[in-house]
């Protein structure tokens, strides 16, 4: 497949400052109420945007698959803002289960988008609310064939909306075949973006071309290996640990950059190391996911520091909160791997 001008000319068009290597699917917040802590969100985002231009929400590490309807429109509310405001990208997370649902979900996005920005032209309306394109993933299904999720995503990439494809069978319980990909890719331009977090890697591993399609990894560990500069075959990363290890992902992307591999792998091991732990460790959490409550508890700490361990523990969407034992154990486990703040954001 030859490179895709189109889509070239599109990807240029939204992001004329270049596509940062680095990307957040943002946290989102819960009050006792279990309504939405948008002064923590706030927090949250000011201690990391400074290094993170691009933003996914929300992303399934900010629940959207868990979100009703009204609590999506909220925080995408809440996303333009803080975009707005910081002149960083956004990708707004249409996580939805077939194409019906996700188109009935885009329209609703796109009509909200016009209230906020006042932009009855679509294209208008995404430049000024600064979102650079709407994720989907894969229709849900284990036994789905390959025809069907060809042609649901042909229903999404057919409204003509730049658009990101991301792989997630932990959830969706169905994957994208490279062969699949390719095709789309060679029949949307508008497809720009895919984020793999599965894993496994298939496409971005096959012999397919991506025609200008910016690849982005969004499985966790060993993140020295995966970039095009060490041989890898990813342009950069769409990570849940930028919640929290922001300063240290992009130091690992600049110390690439720089040739300096050994620097690279040390603070990968370090990461990598401590969020295989924390993995684990919310495993027999009944509410969520392992991504989102992994770092529920690591940014626990560094919004409050060492002092966090005497604090509750951050709320869930499902209403429940991190138990005493896992925020005890998630400061074991920052400590051991040096990843500690002296003090918290907050």
């Amino acid at each position: 497949m030859k490179r895709n001008t189109d889509r070239e000319s599109l990807i240029k068009a939204l992001f004329p400052g270049g596509i940062p290597r680095l990307w957040c699917p943002l946290l989102t917040h819960y009050n006792d109420d279990g309504s939405i802590d948008f002064d923590r969100m706030h927090a949250h985002f000011n201690h990391i945007v400074p290094g993170i231009k691009g933003y996914l929400i929300p992303g399934s590490t900010g629940d959207g698959w868990e979100l009703t309807d009204e609590e999506t429109m909220q925080v995408l509310d809440f996303a333009i803002g803080v975009a707005r405001e910081h002149d960083v990208h956004l990708f707004v997370g249409v996580l939805k289960p077939d194409a019906e649902k996700m188109k009935k979900a885009i329209g609703r996005m796109l009509q909200a988008l016009e209230g906020i920005t006042g932009e009855a032209e679509v294209v208008s309306s995404l430049a000024e609310a600064h979102v650079a394109g709407f994720t989907v993933c894969p229709p849900a299904g284990e036994s789905l064939e390959q025809s069907t999720i060809e042609n649901e995503l042909s229903q999404i990439l057919g409204m003509g909306l730049p658009t990101v494809l991301y792989q997630l069978p932990q959830v969706t319980q169905s994957e994208i075949a490279p062969s699949t990909f390719a095709t789309l890719a060679g029949t949307f331009s508008n497809l720009i973006f895919f984020k793999d977090s599965s894993d496994l890697d298939r496409i971005a591993l096959s012999n397919v071309e991506t025609g200008g399609i910016h690849l982005v990894r969004g499985a966790e560990g060993n993140y020295a290996r995966w970039l095009k500069e060490r041989g890898g075959p990813y342009d950069g990363f769409l990570l849940s640990t930028a919640n929290c290890f922001s300063a240290e992902l992009l130091e690992i992307i600049e110390r690439i950059e720089e040739d300096d591999e050994k620097s690279a792998e040390a603070i990968s091991r370090r990461i990598t190391g401590a969020i295989e732990e924390m993995f684990r460790l919310v495993l027999p959490v009944p509410s969520g996911n392992a991504f989102t409550n992994a770092n529920k508890a690591i940014d626990h700490y560094r919004a409050y520091g060492p002092a966090a361990s005497r604090k509750e523990g951050p709320m869930l969407h499902g209403g429940i909160r991190l138990s005493d034992d896992i925020i005890a154990a998630t400061e074991t486990v920052l400590k051991r791997f040096d990843l500690m703040p002296e003090r918290g954001y907050l």
